[in-house]
């Protein structure tokens, strides 16, 4: 199957972001309760490579469900960049779309693993984003595909990826929607600080 769409335009959005994250704010909440800044970036640096594994095939009978247990690695500035990139280069291959695939000890299609990928790396890009205080970019092709893919999430979330939806007015900018889609408030903010947009 030729590739559905190029991960392009969403990993470099997340690796701009990774960029721009000071030391200072590795303690800082995020959206995901719970989480650190810190704690999101160690699970950035696992799905990125587990979605290329996915990509290759090499993971099917031997991945394991994500953990933020982990330490965030020293090289987490270069590591991260390094594979977003070679998730890219993976899933441009034809041959990554075919048949099933396997991440995260979840199997399914590779070309819907595809589109649950892409949803991490934008939606975990805003997450990142909006805790240190950055803008991300997200493509408008990019949107309109989770758009589609999430429109009809389970209202009360999906264990394991997102929380329950969160209402957002059907005049509510596209990006809004998808954020509530995940759970997300697209309001939310770093405790004390402003919205960032």
């Amino acid at each position: 199957m030729e590739p559905q769409f190029d991960f392009t335009p969403a990993a470099r959005s997340l690796a701009a972001v990774v960029d721009g994250i000071a030391d200072d704010q590795l303690e800082a909440a995020t959206p995901c309760a719970e989480t650190t800044v810190g704690a999101l970036l160690t699970h950035v640096v696992g799905l990125s490579e587990a979605f290329r594994q996915a990509a290759t095939k090499e993971s099917v009978g031997s991945s394991a469900a994500p953990t933020l247990d982990e330490s965030l690695p020293a090289d987490w500035r270069t590591r991260i960049p390094a594979r977003l990139d070679a998730l890219v280069a993976a899933w441009r291959a034809p041959e990554a779309w075919d048949g099933d695939t396997e991440a995260g000890g979840v199997v399914m299609p590779a070309a819907v693993m595809a589109m649950v990928a892409l949803d991490e790396l934008v939606i975990h890009g805003w997450d990142l984003a909006v805790a240190t205080g950055q803008q991300l970019a997200v493509d408008p092709a990019d949107l309109a595909i989770l758009l589609e893919f999430l429109r009809e999430t389970d209202p009360a979330g999906t264990p394991g990826l997102f929380g329950p939806v969160l209402a957002v007015t059907d005049d509510a900018p596209a990006f809004d929607r998808l954020l509530g889609l995940t759970g997300r408030d697209p309001g939310w903010r770093v405790p004390g600080g402003a919205p960032v947009r």
